[in-house]
């Protein structure tokens, strides 16, 4: 790749490497480079580094204190970060509500919450799915019912990623029972730390509880905290969905995991030869090498045209990019061999050692691929996006 870039972005790269080798605490290097579990406060210590340094909010114009980046520049940021071991953003605040905010939202809600994000001051999560409304979100029954000073909330929200460090949910509840599902939508902005609010863990393959329950019993919100028009939540919902979907692709993931990989394969010996120079395995490694530059090209293309928001091509990048996700987690267990069978679950905790039987590279695998179970369910499943998709095709 670097044959086709220019010298501005090469001296862009190597200062984003300089400068994660440098600030990226050590503590939270490792424990990203091992599958290991982060816990809030390792988010938030990331998250002000960069802020420190004007690099707190990379996808945002420079108006709402952002970097103002092009396409290019938020690539080799997000590759280099992720390469040299850092986390990634928080994307419920920056990815997420933060642009509908910046284009849907009131100058009030502007001006109380956008900024707070690029420094975590408010943890963010997203109240959308709900038991048997995931996939056909519109059919949700969360009520929004509205009284003299605002609305009352009741109903119960699942899947809820990191919900239990979160302050403020932006929460899909129904305002009008009475029209198309789609239509009696709105977007309610949701303290979480009031009465009426119950958070209960919902405990996922690889042993964690990063997902979560929300039941909501008559939650009080005002009519400010109301995104937009009421009713009209179901427009605001989808342009957030296509941010997150492109996020979703992963491609700075992709690219950590090429690497951890390829060291796997490199350091992994069978019958006293290493692992990658079996043939079959070099032909997977070079193969999947080869989707990951396509998704970069596909997701350059996409930012590029993106003024409106996402479009339907982010359903693209997000099969893609879970995919390959997969893919990657899948050949670094290959690699391991019998050694990544054994899963210790106490391995993905942060503050835990390795006292399982095989080395610490087969559990940052078997880790990781339990872990990798899920991005083809969240954020819309394949079947769904494939579905969008095809509607985009056929109707073209």
């Amino acid at each position: 790749m670097d044959l086709t870039w220019t010298a501005q972005e090469r001296a862009f790269r190597d200062e984003v490497k300089e400068f994660v080798q440098a600030e990226l605490p050590a503590d939270i290097r490792e424990k990203v480079l091992k599958h290991q579990r982060l816990i809030n406060t390792d988010y938030i210590r990331w998250h002000r580094v960069l802020a420190a340094k004007g690099w707190g909010a990379p996808n945002w114009p420079v108006e709402h204190g952002g970097t103002g980046w092009g396409p290019m520049q938020r690539l080799i940021f997000e590759i280099e970060t992720f390469k040299g071991g850092a986390p990634r953003l928080l994307p419920f605040g920056l990815g997420m509500i933060g642009p509908v905010l910046m284009k849907y939202g009131s100058k009030a809600l502007q001006d109380r919450f956008i900024k707070r994000m690029i420094t975590v001051e408010d943890w963010w999560c997203q109240g959308y799915s709900e038991p048997g409304s995931g996939s056909d979100l519109a059919s949700l029954k969360t009520r929004a019912v509205k009284t003299a000073d605002g609305y009352v909330v009741s109903g119960q929200k699942t899947w809820t990623t990191l919900a239990q460090y979160a302050d403020w949910m932006f929460c899909l509840a129904r305002t009008d029972p009475d029209v198309k599902p789609q239509r009696g939508i709105s977007l309610l902005l949701i303290d979480l730390r009031q009465p009426g609010v119950t958070v209960r863990p919902i405990r996922t393959l690889d042993g964690g509880v990063d997902v979560n329950e929300v039941w909501l019993d008559e939650v009080k919100v005002p009519f400010e905290n109301l995104v937009g028009n009421e009713n009209e939540g179901w427009t605001y919902a989808k342009y957030l969905l296509g941010h997150e979907r492109t996020g979703i692709a992963g491609i700075g993931h992709c690219h950590r995991e090429l690497k951890i990989l390829k060291n796997m394969a490199d350091d992994m010996r069978v019958d006293g030869r290493r692992a990658i120079d079996n043939p079959r395995l070099k032909e997977k490694i070079v193969r999947i090498e080869a989707d990951i530059r396509a998704l970069e090209m596909l997701l350059l293309r996409v930012a590029a045209n993106s003024a409106q928001g996402p479009g339907p091509q982010a359903s693209m990048l997000k099969v893609r990019g879970s995919e390959i996700q997969q893919d990657l987690a899948m050949l670094q267990m290959e690699v391991m061999g019998i050694d990544g069978w054994p899963y210790d679950t106490a391995w993905r905790e942060s503050d835990a050692s390795f006292f399982g039987p095989g080395p610490e590279p087969a559990a940052a695998a078997s880790g990781g691929y339990f872990d990798m179970r899920k991005t083809t369910i969240y954020g819309g499943t394949t079947e769904v996006q494939k579905t969008i998709i095809a509607k985009m095709v056929l109707s073209s």
